[in-house]
């Protein structure tokens, strides 16, 4: 396991820290797929390169600005180590964003430039990469913007309770967008159950259509196309966060398992009263000393963001 705490800088309102691991499980993974960045107030950044982490400094950044990703790179795909790494790359050259219009345009420019260049090096008979990718961008002073595309999730924990954030783009999520699932079906599909399939990735691009075939661009999912129980969790979008909450942001190997609300719902006890890095070292000691039952072995990641008590939002 490779623990991010105290390499970085987030200023006085927000406290990070970010953990990964090959997983858990007597047939683990033989590399780790996931990938993670934090860029921090002044700049630097960290990553995985090569599986292991990786320190830089971001040229002209702006003080004050922070950036935190999780991306999965898909594991039944050729080349997903290497789809997120590239992800991250692209993350690491984009300029800070101070909206979510320039966010999103931005990303699903990345988005086609990658996809393009693996189309160019991927053999014919291949599968094409792709991975994950749910990220916060948090402008100085201002609320996160969030983006998203995939099943990584990001989780809100207050209250004794953890609340998803995101939407998972799996198959369940287009039969509820078509009318043919309902709230609690959904949820007992998406939230209940482990399903490995997926309907869109970045990179790989998505099969939301009608026809369930593969098409190239991303599509945002919000009010517009999700269900009435959904469309508040569109997925780019301003965050409302609550200070003294911990948002973890995280790969599908932590609820890769028979019953998954069980797992998710031992999180707040682990993260009450703890900093950001204590609350990960909490996490991954629990889960990779005690598996839960059903265990589906896979990458494990999560960067947990805690923003201070005094934090206000202008206007928010």
């Amino acid at each position: 396991m490779h623990l991010t705490k105290d390499e970085l800088d987030f200023g006085p309102w927000l406290d990070a820290a970010a953990g990964t691991s090959v997983g858990a499980g007597p047939m683990q993974r033989r590399e780790n797929q996931d990938n993670y960045l934090l860029i921090d107030a002044s700049g630097h950044a960290v990553c995985l390169s090569q599986q292991a982490p990786f320190h830089c400094q971001v040229p002209g950044w702006p003080r004050g600005h922070v950036r935190a990703a999780v991306l999965d790179g898909m594991g039944g795909h050729g080349q997903g180590r290497e789809a997120a790494e590239a992800a991250v790359q692209g993350l690491l050259a984009m300029p800070a964003c101070l909206d979510t219009a320039s966010l999103a345009a931005r990303l699903d420019a990345l988005h086609t430039r990658l996809q393009d260049g693996f189309a160019r090096s991927t053999p014919a008979q291949a599968r094409p990469p792709g991975t994950t990718l749910t990220l916060l961008e948090v402008p100085p002073g201002e609320a996160p913007l969030l983006y998203h595309v995939g099943d990584s999730r990001l989780y809100e924990i207050a209250d004794g309770t953890a609340s998803v954030l995101t939407v998972d783009h799996v198959p369940a999520t287009v039969y509820a967008m078509r009318g043919a699932l309902d709230e609690t079906r959904w949820h007992a599909s998406v939230h209940g159950e482990h399903h490995p399939q997926i309907s869109q990735a970045f990179i790989l691009g998505n099969a939301i259509s009608d026809s369930l075939q593969l098409d190239k661009p991303l599509r945002g999912l919000d009010a517009a196309n999700l269900p009435p129980f959904l469309a508040h969790l569109g997925d780019r979008r301003v965050l409302r966060v609550r200070p003294g909450a911990h948002y973890l942001l995280a790969s599908d190997g932590f609820w890769a398992c028979e019953d998954p609300l069980a797992l998710t719902a031992r999180w707040p006890a682990l993260c009450t009263g703890k900093t950001a890095a204590q609350a990960i070292k909490a996490l991954f000691d629990d889960f990779l000393a005690d598996p839960p039952q059903g265990l589906h072995s896979d990458n494990i990641t999560m960067l947990a963001l805690r923003f201070d008590a005094e934090f206000t939002v202008p206007g928010g």
